[in-house]
């Protein structure tokens, strides 16, 4: 079994996190421990890319655990489904983290976990043809379980002309604070490989790479040792040094295989399909149990009292579980849905976990951001920057207004790492600067 775990490849740009190590000690050794479902959850209908679920319950109905509540026939969409049996308290508007209201279903639990009949297993998935596994993990509501929420189906459904020849596992978990993925790939590591031989057929891929960076130690000897057992050809680890944004799709392939995904293109275009780890497990669970996408692993971390990785029901709000880890210290002053590089700051606690959320940190005074003073043109952006953008003329043409020229300058290929605003010694907005030049250009530039 060949081992590419000497690093060939650097992506550009870049950096090591200070406190890297000391964060995401605070949960590294914490167990998945299962959260008991809350009295009352929220499902917002848009979980994911694409279209939003339309719902298929109304107020008073009765529902089981696993039945499908929204649902819609476009092809870029997933259905969501009940995370615990009871009663549609209200379908309503609820908020995001981003801010926006969305229509969701209110459910009042009543504690009995009755599962809808339509779940059933399945002994034999790898008896089934690629597109019967891909409509039953469509029919379950899998989407990307590393952020970016799309769906796992339309991924997994190559293009014709095209081939992937090699799966690649997003094991990284770069971002500091976050352990959920870590502690699943020590804890869930038979399921994980299993979802990953899975997909493997799925795409009809010569090999799997699980990319892996080296401060995670015991996962890395913990999937080796599971595929040595196992006996699995062109299957290996890719143990990469620390270093952010790493998890990044692109970034991630040019380190583990040395290719370079065209700016505007897919990496399947390239051969190559990224699975984050939690997704991969779930591909497990659904196809072999036939449970459909209801909880995730979730790390609350920072300034609370007892740091946690809980395996958490969706639709619990995130206000239950900062109380299950003993609440808030006094000198947290902020909180953030996700990573603390890519996260989004909450205003409210009673925001629901969704499919796409990984984590709640709390932070102190010591991790607010500074006032912004002028740029020294130091380029400390743009050397960190892993799509080499300018950033610091991104920055001046969005606060102009100027959004041709940022649009020009590159401003649609940035991924908001937010590389650029942490080592920018002026403490500049330049990530938001960038996320707002996104968000404008579609609207005003032709």
């Amino acid at each position: 079994m060949s081992n590419p775990g000497a690093r060939e490849y650097r992506f550009p740009g870049g950096f090591h996190p200070r406190d890297c190590e000391r964060t995401k000690a605070l949960t590294s050794s914490a167990p998945l421990t299962p959260f008991a479902p809350s009295e009352r959850l929220i499902l917002p209908l848009s979980q994911h890319i694409g279209a939003p679920g339309e719902p298929l319950v109304k107020k008073g109905d009765s529902l089981a655990l696993g039945q499908v509540v929204a649902s819609i026939k476009a092809y870029v969409s997933a259905p969501v489904h009940s995370s615990v049996s009871g009663t549609v308290v209200d379908i309503a508007p609820c908020m995001l983290p981003s801010g926006v209201a969305v229509p969701s279903i209110i459910i009042q639990n009543d504690y009995e976990d009755r599962w809808d009949p339509s779940v059933t297993p399945d002994p034999a998935p790898e008896s089934r043809t690629p597109a019967q596994l891909r409509e039953r993990i469509r029919a379950g509501g899998l989407v990307g379980m590393g952020g970016a929420a799309f769906p796992t189906a339309v991924k997994l459904n190559v293009p014709e002309g095209q081939a992937a020849d090699t799966l690649l596992i997003n094991g990284v978990e770069c971002e500091p604070y976050l352990t959920c993925d870590h502690r699943s790939m020590l804890e869930r590591t038979d399921e994980l490989l299993d979802g990953a031989i899975l997909t493997r057929v799925i795409l009809g891929a010569k090999r799997v790479i699980f990319g892996i960076e080296n401060n995670k130690p015991d996962a890395i000897k913990s999937i080796r040792d599971a595929i040595q057992r196992a006996n699995i050809p062109d299957c290996t680890v890719a143990e990469l040094p620390v270093r952010y944004p790493q998890g990044g799709e692109k970034q991630l392939i040019y380190a583990a295989t040395g290719r370079k995904v065209p700016i505007g293109a897919l990496p399947v275009t390239i051969g190559v399909v990224v699975l984050n780890v939690a997704t991969t497990i779930q591909v497990s669970v659904t196809l072999r149990t036939g449970k459909p996408f209801v909880e995730r692993a979730f790390t609350v971390t920072g300034r609370v009292r007892e740091p946690k990785n809980l395996v958490v029901r969706l639709g619990t709000l995130v206000s239950d579980l900062v109380d299950a880890c003993g609440g808030l210290e006094p000198d947290a002053v902020k909180l953030v849905l996700g990573g603390p590089m890519m996260g989004v700051a909450l205003s409210r606690l009673q925001i629901p976990v969704t499919k796409g959320s990984s984590g709640i940190i709390a932070l102190g005074l010591e991790d607010d951001i500074p006032d912004e003073s002028p740029c020294i043109h130091c380029g400390r952006c743009t050397r960190a920057c892993p799509m080499k953008l300018q950033t610091t003329m991104i920055d001046m043409y969005v606060r102009k207004r100027r959004y041709e020229a940022a649009k020009a300058s590159g401003v649609m290929n940035c991924i908001e790492c937010g590389a650029c605003t942490y080592v920018c010694p002026a403490k500049r907005q330049l990530t938001q600067m960038c996320r707002v030049g996104k968000r404008m250009v579609p609207l005003l530039v032709k």
